[in-house]
């Protein structure tokens, strides 16, 4: 497929690219790019969290998402790249920038309904519940925002640091919101849970290095992946450690979980399946270059990207290679698995389409600018962030 020029890729650039040159003329509220494409409806579904679920999955399985012809909806620019993933909650759409700002944008048209400063780049994706929207920073806060106004609600100092040269270390890490608690890492190298409601710390627990990966959290355990190299089970309550597993090399792609196993990434290219009740290895796969991309796992299948430029198709259950697809970049965006297709984004700059049975291509299109954010899926959009700068939502007839 490299170098390949089809038709199909062809018009699909043309659209996309000129709604992105549109989109990059200045940063008022109101200039987002509608293409006059398909209405997206005001009762827009939900994708509220990286990964869609505190398992980090990335699989919706009552969704459904455009697979042909599809083009840009609205377009909306930030002054800065976009890492961040999605999360989209009644008809609003948070998302971070490196411009060092939070944005909630009208899911339906694009309009921005406000924006929130902070002193860092967000590169955390942001997490919605009951009204508040949850999310990192890299000037070292955890924020709780109202969903409605943006207004700083408390805020938590999770890369609290022991250096005295360093105030605070990065939050690059997106938070997992369950039971009234909120789980997040950071570059301090330890994970903290902390009460929703006022941002009171609950407990605090030690990595072997920098966590930067989402926690997965299910069943009243919590799992997070970090830089030294451990994948760590910690009690949802206390904090205190259930298990440890040091058979992988650094993880920078967060955890996901289904079936009492675990599925990461490692930065030795190897995609590990573990035992969610002791940690032991279940298989491993190698990939050709590091795999920064975060598991989705949908009905028996692990879909997951690495930077050797592919999407690969696995077992859950043994590991074994199912279907492998090929992009020309490396692929660090966290596949989403919607209506038996699978979307992802690769550094060259696509938004791809994917049947998950086979990885045959349904559709993909230019953004611009690469593409790490991993899309939310929801009533027939693709709403995704790109290098470019643009936040896009993507429809089809």
């Amino acid at each position: 497929m490299s170098g390949r020029q089809t038709r199909r890729r062809y018009l699909a650039t043309l659209g996309v690219a000129g709604a992105a040159a549109l989109a990059g003329c200045s940063n008022d509220s109101d200039d987002r790019t509608p293409t006059g494409g398909p209405s997206i409806p005001e009762s827009v579904g939900r994708w509220p969290s990286f990964g869609y679920d505190t398992a980090n999955t990335g699989a919706a399985a009552d969704e459904t998402g455009p697979t042909a012809n599809v083009i840009v909806q609205w377009g909306y620019p930030t002054e800065k790249q976009v890492f961040s993933s999605p999360a989209v909650v009644d008809g609003s759409l948070y998302v971070g920038s490196n411009d060092g700002h939070v944005y909630c944008l009208s899911a339906v048209n694009g309009a921005r309904q406000w924006r929130l400063p902070t002193e860092g780049l967000v590169r955390s994706s942001p997490a919605v519940s009951d009204g508040t929207v949850f999310v990192g920073s890299y000037d070292g806060y955890l924020y709780a925002l109202a969903a409605g106004t943006g207004e700083v609600t408390w805020r938590y100092e999770a890369g609290a640091s022991d250096n005295p040269l360093v105030d605070r270390a990065p939050v690059r890490a997106s938070p997992t919101v369950a039971d009234g608690t909120v789980y997040v890492g950071s570059d301090s190298d330890r994970v903290s849970a902390v009460s929703t409601s006022d941002g009171s710390e609950q407990w605090t627990a030690g990595t072997d290095g920098s966590v930067q990966t989402t926690p997965a959290v299910t069943d009243g355990s919590v799992y997070v992946g970090d830089n030294g190299g451990a994948v760590t089970a910690l009690s949802a309550a206390d904090g205190s450690q259930q298990w440890k597993s040091d058979a992988v090399d650094g993880v920078t792609g967060s955890p996901a979980v289904a079936d009492g196993r675990v599925y990461v990434g490692t930065d030795g290219g190897d995609v590990v399946a573990l035992s969610t009740s002791d940690g032991s290895e279940q298989w491993r796969y190698g990939t050709d270059g590091p795999v920064h991309s975060s598991p989705a796992v949908s009905e028996g299948t692990v879909y997951v990207g690495s930077d050797d430029s592919s999407v690969t198709a696995l077992s859950a259950s043994g590991g074994e290679k199912q279907w492998s697809f090929e992009t020309n970049d490396a692929v660090r965006s966290a596949p989403s698995v919607v209506g038996g297709n699978v979307y992802v984004g690769s550094d060259d700059s696509q938004l791809y389409i994917l049947s998950a049975g086979d990885g045959t291509v349904q559709w993909e299109l230019s953004t611009g600018g690469p593409v790490s954010s991993s899309p939310a899926v929801v009533d027939n959009v693709v709403f995704v962030g790109s290098g470019n700068g643009n936040v896009y939502a993507m429809t089809a007839p």
